[in-house]
This record gives structure tokens, C-alpha cells and sequence, in this order.
């Protein structure tokens, strides 16, 4: 339920003229409640005044769009509305464009106070937008056309330079888009309006591209590189890491489809390899790495022993791991800290499962989200890994779709599972029971690919959620919906 403060300010913002004109008068620890609804409801006007007149050196995304004690409604876990969006960026250069003359003039010098517009946190869910929704990517163009807008339209009014505001957003780049970032950037640089990335996703992006755009970030403020489709191997990673290691404060790197040249090893290969792992050992302050798609096998114990911190995610997905790969990590200072693992695409059902065990064993006390994908994982392996993975009393997440598990095995698991009061999803394959004909033991491509006898998958559905109901676990989601569940990404844990 609304609390009467939030159903006040409802009807407070029904009418916009008047709801502008009050703000001056209104109390500043009213202005975040007064956001989040003008937000909600898409009441522009106001919300374009609340930013133009926003009180406090902090206005965040984060902050005011969560669910609070006036409303449960997580409005970062929504979509944002275009015209609520546009409605910000708005005020944000109208805040710019006021004269210092006028700005001295507002009750409190409210003008004075806005340093941080934090826009990140918004839900990018890959999902095709509506027409009435914004992107991410939208949001990011509306605020880097701002930018240069700002250092090239000169249309400040004369007198003493406005007070920079820096923007922090999430930069998503590609090919297409490279160009008109970049300009942005450095646009920035010299504007009153600071254009200050988060997390960076660069998606076949062009080497040399790359490096340009790490370049104009400020090493301050960037906490994830996300480089994406890049095949870069290990000689266009050599030349990119060490602009990524001057960021000090960056948190997670994710290096995904690197393909490494180790396959055939050679002389500069190895050198390639042994710098990347010098530069490595640089961050200080990095806690998830992704090296989804990259050739480790053997080498996993080469690449954690150069970090200087231990790591608290990591994903490992479809890298050719190898029994001691698996056995060094579970030794490893990171088992111990491990909240997200990811080994999707490793098969664990020969010789890996007993040092999969043991690896489970010891992240047993910490660990929150746990991939297994396409593991090749029958109820042979399942059963015999259940007394461990049950151990994981703070698991939250587990995701075993794409392994040829019977009908039999996942009610072995719901069983064993009920023990785990901290579980909330659990992502599973079709049950070998549901297809007709299928190979033994079935390829992943076969599972991920070959129809499936609806008429028994819906009987299974059924039999699950009697089971979850009679173990007083209902709430617990069991779905095959491996799009509709995105990993929990790391700084969300």
C-alpha cells in the first residue's frame, strides 16, 4: 500500500502549473518523493522543474527510482519512459543555460547545489524496446548529443561559466556508433556538462578504435570493461590491457570471445600471454573477471595467481578446462570468496567431476549464483554432486539447462534443494523423458535443438509444482526460460 505522503504528492503533481510554482515553497526532503512520482506518472513539466532546481549535490537513479517505504514499485527494474527521460535530460540543460544572475535568485541557491546527475542502474534487459520506452543505448545518445550540444551550440547566456554537473551513465558502443561517443567524450572534456562512464560494453569494436575510446574515459569513475566480439587473441589483448589497467578502481573486466592463439603455441604468442598476465597483475581493486569463449586449458592456475586480490565472480564459460584447472582454483584464495561461478560449456561429467566437487566444497559458504549450463551433467553426476551443492545454504540462483537430466534427477534435486531456504531460481533443462529418439548421451546441440513431446513436458511442469507446493516451496521458480532468467549481474549480489 501508498502511504499517505506518497498519495499527497500524487495529488499534488495532478496539476503541473501549480505544482512548479509550489516548489519553492515545498520542504527540500520532499524533492526525492516528488521525483519518483513525477517519474512514475510522467508528469514532464515537474519533473524537468525538479531537475532544473534540484537541491542536493546527488541526484541518482538508483536512489530515487528503488522501492521505498512510500511505494513498492522498483522503478529500475522497469523500462524507463521515454518522455520521463526526456523530461530529465531537459532540465539538466536548462539548469546549464540559466544565468548565473537568475540562479542566485532560487530559494536556497538550489541552482548552485546539483554536482552528480547518476543515471546509471536502468534496466537494459536486451529486450526490444516499445515505442513508449527508452534504451539504454537512447539514453546514452540523448545525454552525449547534450554534450556536444553544450560545447558547440554556444547558447549560454553571457556571464560567469554555470557550475559543471558531471553525468554518469553506462556506455554502450559499436561499430556504428563508435564516432558519435567519441565526439561526446570530448566534447566533455571541455563542457559543463562532465560525461562520465560506468561501465563500458564495446561490441566489435576495432582495436585501434578500442584504445581510442579507453583513452578519453576518466580513470576515476569507470568501475566494468565489457569487451564483446572483438577476437582480439592474444596479441590485440596484449595491446589493449595495459590502457585498461591505468583504471585503478575498476571492479570487473569481461573479456568475452577472446580467442586465444595458444591453440598452436608459438614464440610471440607466449610472450603475448605473459605480458597480458604482467598487466594483470596491476588492478588492485578488481573483483569479477569474464573470459567467456577463451582457450585456458591448462593455464587457469597462470592467469588467478597473477591477481592481486581475490576474486568474487568468475566465469569460465566454455574455456576447455581441464581437471587441474578445477583442483588449483579450489585451492585457490578465490574459492573461498567466490559469490558468482560460472562454468557453462566445461564438460564435468569425466574426469572434472570430482574436482568440481571439490571446488563446490570450498565456495560452499559464500557462493550466491552457480552456472552449469551445458555441462553434460546426467543424474549420475547430479546425484552424486547433490551432498555438495547442498552445502551452498546462501545459493540463490542455479541454472543446469542444456543437461540431459531425467525427470527422476530434477525431483532428486527439488527434494534435496528444499534444505536450501535462500534459493529463489532454479533454470532447468527439458527432461530427457520429453524428447523422442534421442541419442545416448545426447549433445548439447541435440537438447538445445531437437523438439520436445509437449503433452509429457506439461505433466512434468504439473508434478514439479506439486512437489514445490508440498514442500512448502512455491515461491521458488523452476522454469526452463533460460532468456527470461538474465544472470544476475555481479554488482547486483
Amino acid at each position: 500500500m501508498h502511504t499517505l505522503v506518497f498519495l499527497s504528492t500524487r495529488q499534488v503533481l495532478q496539476c503541473q502549473p501549480a505544482a512548479c510554482q509550489a516548489l519553492p515553497l515545498l520542504p527540500r526532503e520532499l524533492f526525492p518523493l516528488l521525483f519518483k512520482v513525477a517519474f512514475m506518472d510522467k508528469k514532464t513539466v515537474v519533473l524537468r522543474e525538479l531537475v532544473h532546481t534540484w537541491p542536493f549535490p546527488l541526484l541518482s537513479f538508483q536512489q530515487l527510482l528503488q522501492e521505498c517505504t512510500h511505494c513498492s514499485r522498483a522503478l529500475l527494474q522497469e523500462r524507463p519512459s521515454t518522455e520521463s527521460m526526456q523530461a530529465v535530460i531537459l532540465g539538466l540543460t536548462a539548469r546549464l543555460h540559466t544565468p548565473e544572475a537568475e540562479a542566485g535568485t532560487q530559494p536556497f541557491c538550489r541552482k548552485h547545489a546539483l554536482r552528480v546527475l547518476d543515471m546509471t542502474g536502468l534496466l537494459d534487459d536486451g529486450v526490444e524496446q516499445d515505442p513508449g520506452t527508452m534504451s539504454m543505448w537512447d539514453c546514452t545518445a540523448a545525454v552525449a548529443r547534450t554534450c556536444i550540444a553544450q560545447q558547440q551550440g554556444g547558447t549560454v547566456e553571457p556571464g560567469p561559466a554555470p557550475v559543471p554537473v558531471e553525468v554518469r551513465v553506462d556506455l554502450r558502443v559499436n561499430r556504428a556508433s563508435y564516432a558519435f561517443l567519441r565526439e561526446a567524450l570530448r566534447s566533455s572534456a571541455g563542457s559543463p556538462l562532465r560525461l562520465c562512464c560506468r561501465d563500458l560494453r564495446a561490441e566489435d569494436l576495432p582495436m585501434r578504435n578500442t584504445v581510442a575510446l579507453l583513452q578519453l574515459l576518466d580513470a576515476g569513475c569507470l568501475r566494468r570493461v565489457d569487451l564483446r566480439f572483438n577476437n582480439l587473441g592474444l596479441r590485440g589483448l596484449s595491446v589493449i590491457i595495459p590502457h585498461v589497467a591505468r583504471f585503478q578502481h575498476l571492479a570487473s573486466l569481461r573479456l568475452h570471445y577472446v580467442h586465444g592463439d595458444s591453440r598452436q603455441p608459438s614464440v610471440d604468442g607466449e610472450d603475448n600471454f605473459r605480458y597480458f598476465l604482467a598487466q594483470m597483475g596491476r588492478f588492485t581493486c578488481l573483483r569479477e573477471l569474464s573470459m567467456g569463449s577463451s582457450l585456458l586449458s591448462g593455464r587457469l592456475d597462470l592467469l588467478l595467481s597473477t591477481l592481486q586480490s581475490p576474486l568474487e565472480s568468475l566465469e569460465l564459460a566454455f574455456c576447455a578446462l581441464l581437471p587441474e584447472d578445477l583442483r588449483f582454483l579450489a585451492r585457490s584464495p578465490h574459492a573461498v570468496h567466490l559469490k558468482k561461478l560460472d562454468l557453462s560449456g566445461n564438460d564435468l561429467s569425466g574426469s572434472q567431476l570430482e574436482p568440481f566437487q571439490g571446488l563446490l566444497q570450498a565456495a560452499a559458504a559464500t557462493l550466491l549464483h552457480l552456472e552449469l549450463t551445458e555441462c553434460q551433467l546426467a543424474d549420475t553426476q547430479l546425484l552424486a554432486t547433490l551432498p555438495v551443492l547442498t552445502r551452498c545454504a546462501s545459493l540463490r540462483y542455479l541454472g543446469l539447462y542444456g543437461n540431459p537430466l531425467s525427470m527422476a534427477g530434477l525431483k532428486e534435486l527439488l527434494r534435496d534443494s528444499a534444505a536450501q531456504a535462500e534459493l529463489r531460481t532454479v533454470v532447468h533443462p527439458f527432461p530427457v523423458d520429453c524428447y523422442e529418439g534421442l541419442p545416448w548421451p545426447p549433445p548439447a546441440s541435440v537438447l538445445l535443438e531437437a523438439s520436445i513431446n509437449e503433452e509429457k513436458f506439461a505433466r512434468v511442469e504439473a508434478e514439479l509444482h506439486q512437489l514445490l507446493l508440498a514442500s512448502g516451496r512455491a515461491h521458488v521458480v523452476w522454469t526452463t526460460d533460460i532468456y527470461g532468467r538474465l544472470a544476475a549481474d555481479y554488482f547486483s549480489l
